[in-house]
């Protein structure tokens, strides 16, 4: 089992930027990938950016070279930095962690969730 705790979120303006992180306890040494996933209301989950335990990454074309993911593996915490926030970045966004090689868009593969944090981009 593995459990996982977001931080992070908030109000932000336009431009503006968040760190968002992912405490991770548990059987840590078992997972493959982590990932931000995110969800607009009105709409589906949809993929923001996986890392796997081996440090690749991957992006939506939507946020790619704003956003950067990284871990931490001293702590187990996966954090993501947000930069040039923009209005449609707004959503709830969560972490998910796999023992299995996921697909990016494939996030009902993931079996373990966070919580979720709002983040809430508007001036």
């Amino acid at each position: 089992q593995v459990q996982l705790v977001e931080s992070g979120g908030g109000l932000v303006q336009p431009g503006g930027s968040l760190r968002l992180s992912c405490a991770a306890s548990g059987s840590i040494f078992s997972i493959n990938v982590m990932g931000w996933y995110r969800q607009a209301p009105g709409k589906q989950r949809e993929l923001v950016a996986t890392i796997t335990s081996g440090g690749v990454t991957n992006y939506a074309d939507s946020v790619k070279g704003r956003f950067t993911i990284a871990i931490e593996n001293a702590n187990h915490t996966m954090w993501m930095q947000m930069n040039g926030l923009k209005s449609e970045d707004t959503a709830v966004y969560s972490c998910a962690a796999s023992p299995l090689p996921v697909g990016s868009g494939d996030w009902f593969k993931y079996p373990y969730w966070g919580q979720g944090t709002q983040v809430t981009v508007s001036s």
